[in-house]
């Protein structure tokens, strides 16, 4: 008994010192400085080591590699060491020992530290982590997704799983890290409305105003671009963290950001005004191929031109070294930049054989001066053509088209294989809008087709198929539509009305922004649906209690889109029309493209305009003086052979030259193509001031002829008479309907006291109008028939 008790206690005494050098061999291991220290206690104790300090031995590893800078990392001498591989080898063999946190640690620790993800030890741990998936805790669970997802296991079975487990357990979820990092590691494998689950709970997890949020905001983003949804609650959150986080703002993540942006369709104006004066300042930090790449891809199309002038030199220097994939971003942005290469572009082309690309490619060298269609430009194209999509088919359709119209097909063999290629383009289409059966997969692809090829040849056929698919329109995809049936100027009553009612069943689904798109569809196509009352108001109601989810140069934009429908809400008007938003608005202008720029201040004239003339109520003063006299004295033009012809026709019904102007500017600066002065009894009135005779007309510019405040009283019972010629960009396409902007204009001029005239092309061009006896009686009915 005593010899028991005396083995005993020599037994526990043993376990005890163990247990005691083990707990100091994990202290010193936590306590390592350098990589080395690690390896060396390793070498020393590799016969003691438990599970649990391979684990922490590896987990220390790569904290000391962490906190280097990404340039003095020693991964390669890490992974390379002795100790290292031994370490690897004693994890691999005591996995099944380890608890479920270590393993998850181990694996993102050596993954971290650029062990092959086909290495032994790495596929050993998933295997382990996979068995324990239900048991794991939800940190443990995000990090092992992650995992995953570096792995590019994104459509692995155990991502599915991982997926139908945070289904399970997303109401406990109230860690916006853990959330994130699942929401992009199991992006590719969930459902429609599994998706939206997600993003309601990152809205309500996600703060704003705090750069400790700012990774997260980046993966949601992320998130958002994975599932091609732009869904404005959640990246206007996150722009706004964004925004707060400017120490986190290097080139790198600027990078991502506007990457991101720019495929979700996403813009904001104040995060490039951030950018560009980030970037601005930093410019001469960036020489390297790589960097510079990203640099000239952002600051380039939004810098001012010494930031250009210098971006542009930096290039030249740096050319050699550019990639075919950064060549390509180089000359994209040169595109938008209005800078021309084509020799970069075609030696680019010559080792392209991604569809996608080489398409690109053929549709920026179209859009050079003077470039040449080559045998390999066809020959490419053709090879690549059975794996196009629209957008592809649409990039060399246009190609060939603008080449065919600038005569640059200019050999005989080139132009008869672009003839056969444009058929074969043809045929693709047509093949491929029949084959279509999902409404959200084509109007991904119609994104970014547009142009005489599409407008011409299968604008028709794709209208109709998106007729066919009509049930498959939802509060998802009107948006998708809306843009669409804008670009094709096309009239489909029953695909507008199926918006109108989607759009009014689900109001508080739809987002403000996305609002905005779908009204302008309605009031460029000047079309009123069923309940046409109930749809604006419906939607003018949720967007006036929404105005804060807009920018600046948006709110314009809205406010012009609505003034044409004949909407004005108060506090619409009121919030734009204010100094201190005039004021912001101009310094959003300024990081704008000129496009953009001329659009918004054009907007804002327009619905000034509109303001003054249909609710003089709001006392909003006509502030655009200068700016007209600036657009209309500046950009002068000749008067062009119809109006000279038509002009000489008016003098001869009314008496003479002197009874009519041409090309009149009215007050609120309105230019109309004639004008003519009818008394009471039908009689024409000459004009005072001394007018253009005919024989001098044609060598003069047509805005020196009037000034807008030389108007007069009329006397009683007269009537002042506009008359408009109206070519095709004022009807919808192959339909005699008056788009918004011409009937705008009608109501307005009308307003101005006139009695407008429109003479549409399809009238005057026609054969009934064929000789000039024809053509003055119609202008005699025009003026004289009582309306």
């Amino acid at each position: 008994m005593l010899c028991l008790r005396k083995a005993y206690l020599f037994a526990l005494r043993r376990y005890q010192a163990r247990t005691l050098s083990s707990d100091l061999l994990l202290s010193q291991i936590n306590n390592c400085t350098h990589e080395d220290e690690v390896f060396s206690l390793v070498g020393r104790n590799k016969a003691r080591l438990s599970e649990k300090h391979v684990g922490i031995a590896l987990n220390v590893l790569w904290q000391l590699q962490k906190k280097k800078p990404l340039l003095l990392r020693t991964s390669d001498y890490v992974r390379n060491h002795s100790q290292f591989l031994a370490l690897c080898i004693l994890a691999e063999n005591k996995v099944e020992h380890m608890e479920n946190e270590v393993i998850v640690d181990t694996l993102y620790s050596i993954q971290r530290l650029n062990v092959e993800d086909h290495d032994s030890l790495a596929g050993v741990l998933v295997t382990e982590a996979w068995k324990r998936l239900e048991r794991l805790s939800l940190p443990a669970l995000s990090k092992f997704a992650l995992c995953l997802y570096k792995q590019r296991r994104q459509f692995s079975p155990v991502i599915g799983k991982i997926a139908h487990i945070v289904d399970m357990r997303l109401d406990s979820i109230e860690d916006i890290r853990i959330l994130s990092v699942l929401m992009i590691s199991i992006s590719d494998v969930i459902s429609q409305s599994f998706r939206d689950r997600l993003l309601k709970k990152a809205e309500q997890l996600l703060g704003e105003e705090d750069e400790v949020y700012f990774n997260y905001a980046k993966r949601i983003t992320q998130f958002l671009q994975n599932v091609k949804l732009t869904y404005y609650p959640l990246l206007e959150k996150c722009n706004k963290i964004f925004l707060k986080s400017a120490s986190q703002l290097d080139l790198h993540n600027i990078s991502i950001i506007f990457g991101l942006y720019e495929q979700l369709g996403f813009d904001s104006a104040e995060f490039r005004l951030v950018a560009e004066r980030l970037l601005s300042e930093s410019i001469d930090d960036y020489h390297d191929p790589e960097t510079f790449s990203k640099l000239f891809f952002i600051l380039g199309p939004m810098a001012g031109s010494k930031v250009r002038e210098r971006l542009l030199v930096t290039a030249a220097h740096v050319a050699e070294g550019f990639s075919s994939h950064q060549v390509l971003g180089i000359l994209k942005t040169m595109q938008k930049m209005k800078c021309r290469n084509s020799h970069l572009l075609k030696n680019f082309l010559k080792s392209s054989v991604i569809p996608a690309d080489t398409a690109a490619i053929i549709r920026v060298l179209a859009m050079l001066p003077s470039s040449q269609v080559e045998e390999i430009i066809v020959n490419k194209a053709t090879a690549i053509l059975p794996q196009c999509n629209l957008q592809h088919l649409n990039y060399i359709a246009t190609a060939l088209i603008k080449w065919n119209h600038y005569d640059q097909l200019h050999w005989q063999n080139t132009s008869e294989l672009c003839v056969k290629l444009l058929q074969k383009i043809n045929d693709c289409g047509f093949q491929r809008l029949r084959k279509a059966g999902n409404l959200n997969l084509l109007l991904e692809e119609l994104t970014h087709v547009n142009g005489e090829w599409f407008q011409e040849v299968i604008r028709e056929q794709t209208v109709a198929t998106c007729q066919h698919l009509i049930d498959q329109v939802t509060w998802a995809n009107v948006l998708q539509l809306s843009f669409f049936l804008i670009k094709t100027n096309h009239r489909c009553p029953s695909l507008l009305d199926r918006i109108a009612s989607v759009t009014v069943e689900n109001t508080d689904k739809i987002h403000p922004f996305e609002m905005y798109f779908i009204l302008c569809l309605f009031s460029v196509l000047n079309y009123e649906p069923p309940g046409n009352e109930e749809f604006f108001e419906s939607c003018i109601q949720h967007l006036t209690s929404n105005l804060s989810c807009f920018e600046t140069h948006h709110l314009v934009l809205l406010g012009y889109v609505l003034a044409v429908a004949g909407y004005f809400p108060p506090a619409l008007i009121k919030t734009i029309f204010n100094v201190s938003f005039l004021s912001k608005l101009d310094a959003q202008l300024e990081v704008l493209s000129d496009t953009l720029k001329q659009r918004v201040r054009s907007r804002l004239m327009k619905l000034n305009r509109a303001v003054c003339l249909e609710c003089p109520e709001f006392h909003i003063p006509w502030f655009h003086e200068h700016y007209c006299h600036h657009i209309f004295y500046t950009g002068r033009s000749r008067i062009n052979p119809l109006r000279q012809h038509i002009h000489k026709m008016l003098a001869e019904i009314l008496g003479g030259s002197h009874y009519t102007r041409v090309s009149v500017l009215t007050p609120y600066y309105y230019e109309i193509d004639f004008e003519c002065i009818l008394d009471k009894n039908k009689k024409p009135l000459s004009y005072m001031a001394q007018n253009i005779l005919l024989g001098a007309l044609e060598g003069i510019h047509w805005r020196c002829d009037i000034k807008v405040e030389e108007r007069k009283a009329l006397p009683p019972g007269a009537q002042r008479i506009a008359l408009e010629l109206l070519d095709s960009k004022a009807f919808i396409k192959g339909s005699h309907h008056l788009k918004g902007e011409a009937a705008v204009k009608k109501r307005h001029l009308e307003m101005l006291g006139y009695r407008v005239i429109q003479i549409p092309h399809f009238e005057w061009n026609s054969m009934v109008l064929s000789t000039k006896g024809e053509q003055l009686e119609y202008l005699r009915r025009c003026l004289y028939e009582t309306q």
